[in-house]
């Protein structure tokens, strides 16, 4: 008798095609796993983010005023991979930054709160930047891949490097791991790259509220 034939006894065939069917769905499972990297928002999170969890809490008390609408992690959360590209068209992730805290920021010259709050990282980045962090700021427009630069020199940002991702890749990447819901996307990321704070919107981040916040960030 071959096995699955229309010879072989129902009682025999449903149990086994019921087999074949979850392990169909176990495999499609790890596939998607592997692809979004679900494993690392997971148990490999807990591995290497609980000084993140520290981190949240440490800088909790400071979410007000001009930062209050920044949502702290409530546990350990490692970020997918973001690849992005620097001004000499260089590949870049968040490794690169290993080490130091960044705040990782999405904008567009579409976006008017986006434009709006761009001279005040600027700012921060004069303020705060260096060895212990970093602001990193990535374009998404997707058209006219000088219109942003342009745009940079106009308003006089000067002391932010040039990140942009022109396929928009990055910020699709952050969706699809909930934490990214609209434009400017913001993400408050420590020294071993995992998420401390998220915000969906603008902030004035050269306030005292915001470089205090910082400033407990990279525990100074």
């Amino acid at each position: 008798m071959t096995i699955g034939s229309d010879t072989e006894p129902r009682g025999r065939r449903a149990p086994r095609i019921a087999r074949i069917a979850l392990a169909a769905l176990i495999g499609a499972a790890a596939g998607l796993a592997a692809v979004y990297g679900i494993g690392r928002f997971g148990r490999n999170a807990g591995m290497t983010c609980s000084a993140g969890t520290a981190t949240a809490q440490r800088i909790a008390p400071l979410v007000h005023g001009e930062v209050a609408a920044i949502s702290t992690a409530d546990g350990p959360r490692r970020l997918p991979e973001l690849v992005f590209k620097d001004a000499s068209g260089a590949t870049k992730t968040l490794a690169d930054w290993h080490g130091r805290a960044v705040l990782f920021n999405l904008w567009a010259t579409w976006c008017v709160p986006c434009r709006k709050e761009m001279p005040a990282l600027n700012a921060l980045q004069a303020k705060l930047g260096g060895e212990r962090f970093d602001v990193v700021a990535v374009n998404i427009d997707t058209r006219d891949p000088e219109k942003p630069k342009a745009w940079l020199r106009d308003v006089g940002i000067n002391r932010l490097a040039y990140y942009a991702d022109p396929s928009a890749k990055v910020f699709q990447d952050l969706k699809l791991a909930d934490r990214a819901f609209g434009m400017p996307t913001t993400l408050l990321i420590d020294a071993n790259g995992c998420e401390v704070g998220t915000l969906a919107g603008p902030a004035e981040w050269a306030s005292d509220d915001a470089v205090k916040l910082i400033g407990a960030l990279i525990g100074s």
